[in-house]
């Protein structure tokens, strides 16, 4: 490269032309423009010349444009091709023209001026100066187009020197003005397009001198030639033909050069993508001083005879000749030779060491010349695709039917290589593994391609069946192949994909691009070999059709070892033997490792191609076999973990797809499933651990049928699923059903195992949150003292059974407002969860909850959040962001935000646990009305009323149905809705609403519960507001002594119903004339409020204000008082607090 001169613009802001220097080029800016009138030369930048008159010049506006903008990016240097060449020295001149690509793609920022191009000012004004740059002549000039592509950073500026965006920016209206694809504006090597479609760019520029236009295209063919201007554009262009192909092929390039032969070569037509790829390739084979080779290596149908075709096309001008060699057997190969010898004597008849070989005679004969002439020391630029090498021959191997291809290859270190394979152990070069395409883009391509129906990207049919296709380049052609001549919509095609496989397959047209291929036949050479090699591989892949097609492990598989199949029984008597299975099946792409699943490495799995997948099904099994089902199901359901294995929701998370699998296969009757109730009961442990109520009772209900039938109503198996029945009911809020089964439960357990055996106690535990969720507290009580005192006996006082009681009996005392004794088990249940299972189990993480919830009860906000996070972040690691345990914990920090007045927070909590409750559970669920509830809460918090009174009438109208009216979940909103409507004015209704709501809880939960204090206080605010003064101070009286006795005297300043109840007292007083009892009230409210919300908070505000006007009370007594105050209701927190119910899981019998 020639050295440069440059332009420097000084700290004073002269302008200077710099002499070029061996050393260091600077960092430097460079101008691309379009030539005009009075140009600034090279002869008007020499010392000796005149400045001024230099300055005056046209021209020197783009110097000095180029030079500020140089200086507003930083940099001092700038170059610029009017003057900083000297175009009066030929010498130099030709230099320069053949350094240029390389000066502008060396420069830190190219400025294009364009000077037709103006930015007016306006609403249009955008769109005018878009439509006057696709028509700049800027585009259309030769020499501009190097100084497009070369730079890195390129920014386009209006002649009134404005801004108008970078390369990459206008990207897309560059291309649509120059044709340019938009990943060579992207900065995609040039290497990557052919000398063809490079020079298909320039066709339509021009240049002043007509031998320029060939000379603008040395940088970007990325050769040098010597200018001879004066030689005419035809001899010009001959020459850089000619150096373009001596710097691909060397000089005796013609000697060796053979015409490329398109019929030779496999149809490409719908190749899409794959730039990674072919780049990577080209790096691989192109440059090399010796031998270069390549293998392409994947699943049959994935394109790696379409990338190699791909590549051939883009770089045939680089290789004196190609050929393409069939490599499925050693015929083949040799009638592929024999082919090379004709296609080379056609364009050599005298080419000596073929010349003399009889063609139609000895076929080895023939390969050995080809060889010999490839192997002669000139002859180094060919290129040879050796295509479907799909059977390689491995060392000790004797079969005969094998290649080795190394007899094939030529024997001198020159030319480059590429091997298609469906074979991970072909090492005869560079290994590449060609995957499924992963853009569903390029998917829909090749579909809308050959299915010639345009416009599909955005139909939704259209997208579900590529997706459906998972990136199967054969898959994709064939179906489009199949819709191009039929009115079939896409959504019916992926109907019969699913329907009726193998006919659709065999009905589909044929491919000329995959030859003598289908979708239905192209994986069984491979199986055939597999099955030769290792009959365990062939005996897995016919296994995984009844498995899901992705994350298959040993583990999964440990329980087939008592089949009578002798090669899944080796497959499975230990993880070695079934490495080596699956190893096989990967080598030869019909499988591939999942480590991206994020499973450690020892238990990680294995996967196929979804269309591999439905061919094991319709083909390798053409038959069902219901005894291979019957062992899949087996392997699944006894993989089903209890919640006391580490990491039990990881599993259970693997084990979904599997399961979903069978339930289809249950419920459309494909599997017999007698004798296996115990596999339905655990799918239904599966379903119900994960949320999944409605696959859960499916499953329960088949195993509940299956066990009466089979074992009788009493036997401990069928009592088992009965249990978990009553779970699953009870998480519906199904609750009279549930009881139901649990007394059913309990009944047959206290006699067929006693009244202390573990399972009965079970039972009794589960009776007990029962009766809580109906608010029978006291029998609720009675079951829980039963389950401790038995498990303690039976278990240990540290046992995660026993515990489990422990938190439940915390619940229970939370719900009486016993809110010591509560923490009390709380702190026992957590800490002994935190010792036997650790401090992320999700165990553990219910206890965090529920002292969460106890925390915010007794106003200790702070810690209550702290609580929450932590069960928050748990949960979503372990149970992922939409499970209805992680949605309880959200909506509980929504009732925290909402505490502390966090209003937007709350509801953004709200409206994610409201959305992913409504999709696990249905819109009806208790758990979904809860959430609603608090929305209501909420609305009438933001003066929402309309908004709040539609969420409690959806709330009530729900609980009533599930729960029943004197539910306490239902007196919760009946309360609620009573506060409402007080705030609406509608006294009358909301007082009858809390009568209601006091008399239900009167009957439910006793006069003194914290929750029936709530009303009482609501009841006086109502009175108040009614001028029925000494009703409403017996009401607070009634209030604030229950508070009392429930609270613990360090407590109660900062429990927020007892805050609200100071509030209305002091409002009270205020109003009837006893000032110091009002300041009293307001102070000890004002100093509760500031603890929780912070002395910023709307009712510290209030509260400041109200004391501040019982100061000028005082000093006027005739002044007005305050009238009650609208106080702000507590947030009703979640009676059905999150449970830990006992679910047992059955083995294998």
């Amino acid at each position: 490269m020639a050295l440069i001169r440059l332009l420097q613009r000084r700290p004073d802001g002269t302008i200077i032309l710099c002499e070029p220097t061996s050393g260091l080029v600077p960092a430097y800016a460079i101008l691309s423009h379009t030539w005009e009138k009075e140009e600034i030369i090279f002869q008007d930048m020499e010392v000796n010349a005149d400045r001024s008159k230099t300055t005056s010049k046209a021209g020197w506006r783009k110097i000095r444009f180029c030079a500020d903008q140089a200086a507003a990016d930083g940099l001092q240097y700038f170059w610029v091709d009017t003057c900083c060449i000297d175009k009066k020295n030929a010498v130099e001149l030709g230099a320069a023209i053949n350094s240029m690509f390389r000066w502008y793609q060396n420069a830190a920022r190219c400025y294009v001026y364009l000077s037709d191009v103006s930015k007016p000012e306006g609403a249009d004004g955008e769109r005018a100066w878009k439509e006057a740059l696709q028509i700049s002549r800027w585009f259309t000039r030769g020499w501009t187009l190097q100084e497009l592509i070369a730079p890195r950073l390129v920014d386009f500026f209006s002649a009134e020197r404005q801004r108008l965006g970078s390369k990459l920016s206008l990207a897309a209206e560059i291309q649509e003005a120059t044709g340019i694809p938009e990943r060579a504006l992207q900065g995609d090597a040039l290497s990557n397009f052919s000398i063809t479609e490079r020079r298909s760019w320039a066709e339509r520029r021009k240049t002043t001198i007509e031998e320029d236009g060939a000379y603008c295209m040395i940088g970007i063919c990325g050769v040098a030639m010597v200018l001879n201007y004066g030689e005419g554009r035809d001899h010009a262009f001959g020459r850089l033909e000619k150096e373009i192909h001596t710097s691909y092929k060397g000089m005796n390039f013609e000697q060796y050069t053979v015409r490329f032969n398109l019929s030779s070569f496999p149809e490409a037509a719908q190749f899409v993508a794959r730039e990674k790829e072919l780049s990577k390739m080209h790096e691989l084979l192109h440059g090399r001083s010796s031998r270069a080779a390549v293998v392409l290596h994947g699943l049959g149908g994935i394109g790696k005879t379409q990338l190699a075709v791909k590549y051939v096309r883009r770089h045939k001008e680089k290789y004196t000749a190609m050929f393409w060699l069939n490599a499925n057997d050693e015929d083949s190969l040799r009638l592929s030779f024999r082919g090379i010898a004709q296609q080379v004597l056609q364009c050599h008849p005298s080419a000596g060491v073929l010349s003399s070989v009889d063609l139609e005679g000895d076929l080895d004969r023939v390969a050995s010349a080809v060889k010999a002439w490839l192997d002669l020391p000139e002859n180094a630029h060919w290129l040879i695709v050796y295509d479907n090498y799909d059977n390689p021959r491995i060392s000790g191997s004797s079969n005969p039917s094998t290649v080795d291809i190394r007899r094939y290859l030529p024997e001198s270190d020159q030319g480059s290589i590429i091997i298609t394979t469906r074979s991970a152990r072909v090492t005869q070069g560079e290994r590449l593994h060609v995957q499924k395409l992963v853009g569903l883009e390029d998917g829909l391509k090749i579909l809308a391609n050959m299915s010639r129906r345009k416009g599909i990207e955005n139909d939704a049919d259209a997208r579900a069946l590529v997706s459906k296709l998972d990136g199967l380049p054969l898959a994709l052609s064939t179906a489009g192949a199949y819709l191009e001549h039929v009115t079939t919509s896409f959504a019916e095609y992926l109907r019969l994909y699913e329907a009726s496989w193998l006919k659709l397959q065999r009905t589909s047209p044929t491919l000329s691009s995959y030859e003598d291929r289908s979708l239905y036949t192209t994986w069984q050479v491979t199986f055939d070999q597999i099955r030769k090699e290792n009959a365990a591989s062939a005996q897995l892949l016919k296994l995984w059709a009844y498995f899901d097609k992705q994350d298959v492990w040993f583990g999964l598989l440990r329980r087939a070892c008592d089949t009578d199949n002798e090669w899944i029984r080796k497959l499975t008597e230990d993880e070695l033997n079934f490495n080596e299975a699956v190893r096989l099946l990967c080598e030869y792409g019909l499988a591939h490792p999942e480590l991206s699943l994020g499973q450690p490495s020892r238990s990680a799995g294995y996967g196929v191609h979804s269309c591999v997948h439905s061919w094991t099904m319709s083909v390798l099994n053409d038959e069902w076999d219901n005894g291979l089902v019957r062992l899949a199901l087996t392997c699944v359901a006894s993989e089903v973990p209890s919640k006391d294995v580490d990491k039990w929701w990881l599993l259970q998370q693997r084990l979904l797809q599997h399961a979903a699998r069978y339930r289809e296969f249950i419920i459309n009757g494909s599997v017999s499933t007698k004798g296996m109730e115990w596999a339905l009961h655990n799918l239904g442990l599966l379903y119900a651990d994960q949320g999944r109520l409605a696959e859960a009772e499916a499953m329960y209900d088949r195993a509940l049928q299956g066990c009466e039938e089979a074992l009788g109503a009493k036997h401990t198996s069928t009592l088992l699923t009965v249990n978990n029945l009553g779970l699953l009911y009870a998480d519906q809020g199904r609750l009279a059903e549930a009881e139901a089964m649990y007394d059913r439960a309990l009944q047959g357990c206290e006699e067929a195992l006693g009244a202390k055996h573990t399972s009965t106690l079970d039972t009794v535990n589960n009776l007990g949150l029962l009766y809580a969720d109906q608010g029978r507290l006291a029998e609720a009580e009675a079951m829980y003292d039963r389950a401790l005192q038995g498990c303690e006996e039976a278990l240990g006082a540290k046992h995660t059974s026993t515990l489990l009681t422990v938190n439940n009996l915390g619940l229970l005392y939370a719900d009486q407002g016993r809110l010591a004794e509560a923490e009390a088990m709380y702190d026992r249940a957590l800490q002994g969860c935190e010792e036997a299972l650790g401090a992320k189990h999700t165990s553990t993480l219910l206890t965090v909850n529920n002292l969460g919830l106890l925390y915010a009860d007794q106003g200790r906000l702070a810690e209550a959040e702290a609580m929450y996070d932590r069960a928050l972040q748990g949960k979503e690691e372990a149970l992922g962001a939409k499970h209805r345990s992680t949605l309880d914990t959200v909506n509980n920090l929504g009732l925290l935000y909402a505490d502390q007045g966090r209003l937007a927070e709350a509801e953004a909590m709200y409206d994610r646990a409201l959305q992913g409750k409504e999709e696990a559970l249905g819109a009806k669920h208790t758990s979904t009305l809860l959430t609603v509830n608090n929305l209501g809460n909420l609305y009438k918090n933001q003066g929402r009323l309309a908004e709040a009174e539609a969420m409690y009438d959806r709330a009530l109208q729900g609980k009533e149905e599930a729960l029943g009216a004197k539910h306490t979940s239902t007196l919760l909103t009946v309360n609620n809705l009573g506060n409402l409507y007080k705030n609406q004015g509608r006294l009358a209704e909301a007082e009858a609403m809390y009568d209601r709501a006091l008399q239900g809880k009167e009957e439910a939960l006793g006069a003194k519960h914290t929750s029936t204090l709530l009303t009482v206080n609501n009841l006086g605010l109502l009175y108040a507001d009614q001028g029925r003064l000494a009703e409403a101070e017996a009401m607070y009286d009634r209030a604030l002594q229950g508070y009392e006795e429930a609270l613990d005297s360090q407590l109660l300043p900062t429990y927020l119903p007892a805050l609200n109840t100071f509030f209305s007292f002091g409002d009270l007083y205020a109003r009837t004339d006893r000032i110091d009892s009002a300041r009293e009230m307001y102070s000890r409210a004002l100093a509760g409020y500031t603890a929780i919300q912070g002395p910023s908070s709307r009712w510290c505000s209030k509260l400041e204000d109200r004391l501040q006007g019982l100061q000028v009370a005082s000093a006027e007594p005739n002044g007005d008082q305050p009238k009650s105050t609208d106080i702000e209701a507590p947030k009703s927190r979640s009676f059905r607090r999150i449970f830990r119910k006992l679910r047992k899981s059955s083995g294998a019998e």
